[in-house]
């Protein structure tokens, strides 16, 4: 099974939401992308279609934003 992704940049924000989603569908179940760790999957998570962080992209290409820690333009800055 594909997993879904998780894509964060680090704020309080994105550290508790990463923490629920994994607490969710498991560690197993979704690779975590954090941006100040990994900043070369930005166009990756970009193409799928993310337009702020936190964001998980589900196994099917859905886009789910959760809350509001930052836009793509300020994870690019």
């Amino acid at each position: 099974m594909k997993k879904s992704v998780f894509y964060h940049a680090g704020c309080p924000v994105c550290v508790s939401a990463e923490q629920d989603i994994i607490a969710l569908i498991g560690e197993e179940n979704v690779d975590v992308v954090h941006f100040g760790n990994d900043k070369s999957r930005i166009g990756e998570a970009e193409n799928a279609g993310v337009k702020s962080v936190p964001a998980l992209v589900t196994p099917n290409g859905n886009v789910l934003h959760i809350n509001f820690g930052a836009s793509m333009e300020e994870v690019k800055a």
